[in-house]
Order: C-alpha cells, then structure tokens, then sequence
C-alpha cells in the first residue's frame, strides 16, 4: 500500500484543492493521504477549518484522508504552543518544517520538534544531531525522508543516524502537485537511496506510516 504523510494543497502554496488532490492520490493508488499545509498563528485556524470539508467529503471515495498541518518558520519557543492550537482545532496530524539546508529555518526548531511528544513527524530536519535524533527516538516523534527536490539532500545523514540510534523514518513526498506523487515503487526506491536496507524500507514505506494512521483513525 502507499500512504503518504505529508502533502500541501492550495490551502497553503500547492496547486489542488484538498478534494482535487485527494481525488489524485486515489485514482493513482494511494490508499491514505494527509494534508499538512503550511500553518503559523496567522491561519491555522482557516486551514484547518477548510480542510476538514474536504476530509469529510473525500469519505465517499476509497481513500483515508487525515486533517494535519505542518507547523512551519514558527520561533522555536512557541511552537509548543501552536501545537496545543492545532490539536484543539482538530489537527489529525502535527507535521513540524525541519531544518533543511534549502530553507532558513531558525536553528532549534529540529530540537523543539524532537522534544514535544505531540509532534508526529519531523520533516526534512536536514543535518539533524545524534541528540535530536535519539529525542525524537524516546518522545515517539517520526523522521521524514523526502522525496522532496532540495530537501532530499540530506536523506542519507538523516537514515544513517535514525538506523544507528533506533528511530523511526517514514517516506514522504512533500508533495505541492498531483505530479509529485509516488507509486510505493517510487517510495522504496527513495528509502534505497537513502541508504537503507530491505527491512528498514519495508519500515519506512509500510509498516511506521501504516502504524500511524491506525493510531489516528483507532483502527
């Protein structure tokens, strides 16, 4: 099965609506997709808020959606905060922007996310610490390896350590287009080249994402 975690519509900066892209995602496989667009204080509450429609209406398909967000250029200390928010509002999922090389993202933002139990994944966290990595790995937070063009280049740092410590990876495509999909092919080939073996892949593509939307929908 393909499930993908962390995806953007234009709720935030991607091309489709949540339903457009739902309708996408399920036409082309994938069997459980969340919607994590970029959110601050500024407009969680209307993110939130439209996209839970579009959830709603996507029931009638064979697809699961799942309401996230990803917390994103938000000061370290008060991403706790808008944490707490989004859960109040609703949140399914709580994605946190990490520090990728291709972006200013404030340092300490990977060490707020890795230390907060109610934060799911760590996206992209770039050149990630064994002290963050072995945080996230006691506070249940999941690593990203992207798909993602420019986020991507630290894929194998961000393996190596998950492997060496015991964390939790998962696949993701940080998708802004019905054309960044991928099939579970794509996936594995990701989580191939990030360096990881056959049973860290099955992990990474299947089993951690899998494990996260039963806890989600309590299935």
């Amino acid at each position: 099965m393909r499930i993908d975690l962390h995806t953007h519509t234009l709720l935030s900066d991607g091309d489709l609506l949540p339903i457009e892209l739902a309708r996408r995602a399920d036409v082309k496989g994938i069997e459980a997709i969340a919607f994590t667009d970029h959110v601050s204080y500024s407009n969680v509450e209307r993110v939130i808020g439209e996209a839970l429609k579009d959830c709603e209406t996507a029931e009638s398909w064979h697809i699961e959606t799942i309401l996230g967000v990803e917390i994103t250029h938000v000061p370290p200390d008060r991403i706790d905060d808008l944490v707490a928010r989004a859960r109040r509002l609703g949140a399914e999922l709580i994605v946190v922007h990490g520090e990728t090389l291709v972006e200013p993202t404030a340092p300490g933002t990977n060490m707020a996310a890795v230390s907060n139990p109610e934060v799911d994944i760590l996206a992209h966290p770039g050149l990630i610490t064994e002290e963050e990595v072995e945080l996230a790995r006691d506070n249940g937070v999941v690593l990203e390896i992207t798909s993602r063009r420019g986020h991507c280049l630290t894929n194998g740092h961000i393996a190596r350590l998950a492997m060496e410590v015991g964390a939790e990876l998962t696949v993701n495509t940080d998708a802004h287009s019905h054309l960044d999909l991928i099939d579970e092919t794509a996936a594995r080939n990701v989580a191939l080249g990030a360096g990881l073996p056959p049973e860290w892949v099955e992990r990474a593509v299947n089993h951690t994402p899998l494990k996260i939307v039963r806890r989600i929908k309590g299935k």
